[in-house]
């Protein structure tokens, strides 16, 4: 693409914020469609306050945008194809939409060759799996919200009749620990890959993340890699996309897709030599893909409920804050700090004094 490039933007929250600010210095600006007042993303990009699918501002991102994106996977499937019937859409409607039912996500795991829990729809599963069951809605729901685990021997039909929409059935993974990767396909199919993470949670929600993973091993990123690549392939991605997995020894099974930038990829910003909002931005726009490689041992902590203080984060030397100017409220992420170091014991010092200091404020 030739002079400014104007990234259209479905959704204007934390993570088309950083997009945007990410675009400023590639002369790259960026149009959000987002219905909320005051979004994130307002202070970085132009945004457009209607509904996802509204159809004036549809028309004027297909008329004012040289390409289109998401920062949610949670948009009407008519609009993304209305769009690209006009305009370029990266990841494609089929990526996205695939990516919105959990049932459909897995299924087109499988079918690239991933491996993934047991799963079902509760009707085929009237006893459950024999680890237990874990009931979750197929669309929407995030952070733990929209799902129910049960025992071995429990009926998931009547957890999917408490949750009160078409649901998945997943067999419990007895998994060694939660990781990640997130990769980069460009417009002409090169890909790049970020080092595994290592991801923790609590009360379904993504706490820390550490790069590179500890103890990862050449075995598992070829192996996070090959994952990455089939689930790209599939779908002629172009964009970044993440991949939740469990590990299971040597064994990693794919849990969910974000067709997005992730928040188990935030460390990037400082922490890798191309942050992978760049790294989209560069995908979708036809430029080079960036170098992955890691800057130090790094970490995010997400910013949850209540405002730290700012002089506190950041007098850890290798941290730094990102607030997204979102109202405090429980158990809703509100910002990210980011922790570099050069060795993994300095990463780790510095992490936990970031703990004791966001700590402090709840």
């Amino acid at each position: 693409m030739q002079g400014d490039p104007l990234v259209g933007i479905l959704g204007g929250g934390q993570l088309g914020r950083m997009l945007a600010l990410a675009g400023l210095p590639l002369g790259i600006r960026c149009l959000c469609v987002e219905p909320a007042p005051d979004p994130p993303a307002a202070p970085a990009a132009e945004v457009l306050r209607a509904h996802y699918g509204d159809p004036a501002a549809l028309a004027e991102l297909a008329r004012r945008c040289d390409v289109v994106t998401v920062e949610l996977e949670h948009v009407p499937a008519d609009a993304l194809s209305w769009l690209a019937d006009r305009v370029p859409v990266h990841p494609s409607p089929e990526a996205i939409v695939t990516a919105q039912d959990r049932l459909a996500e897995k299924r087109a795991l499988r079918a690239a060759g991933v491996g993934t829990a047991d799963f079902g729809e509760p009707d085929h599963v009237p006893g459950g799996f024999p680890a237990g069951t874990i009931v979750k809605v197929r669309t929407g729901g995030y952070d733990g919200r929209g799902q129910e685990r049960l025992p071995p021997g429990v009926d998931p039909r009547d957890a999917a009749s408490r949750l009160g929409a078409p649901s998945l059935a997943e067999g419990v993974v007895a998994f060694d620990r939660e990781v990640s990767v997130v990769a980069a396909r460009g417009v002409d199919g090169t890909v790049r890959t970020w080092p595994l993470v290592e991801n923790h949670h609590a009360e379904g929600i993504l706490r820390t993340a550490i790069a590179p993973a500890p103890g990862d091993t050449p075995v598992l990123e070829a192996e996070a890699e090959a994952i990455a690549r089939a689930w790209l392939e599939r779908f002629g991605y172009v964009g970044v996309v993440a991949i939740e997995l469990f590990q299971v020894g040597d064994l990693l099974l794919a849990n969910e897709v974000a067709p997005r930038v992730h928040n188990s990829g935030h460390w990037t910003i400082e922490g890798a030599v191309t942050s992978q909002f760049e790294q989209h931005l560069r995908a979708i726009t036809g430029l080079p893909l960036g170098d992955t490689g890691l800057v130090g041992p790094s970490a995010t902590v997400n910013v949850i409920g209540a405002l730290p203080d700012p002089a506190t984060v950041l007098a850890v030397p290798g941290a730094h804050l990102h607030l997204y100017a979102k109202a405090p409220r429980p158990a809703r992420k509100i910002g990210h700090v980011t922790v570099v170091g050069t060795t993994v014991a300095e990463r780790d010092e510095r992490l936990a004094r970031v703990g004791e200091a966001l700590a402090g404020a709840r």
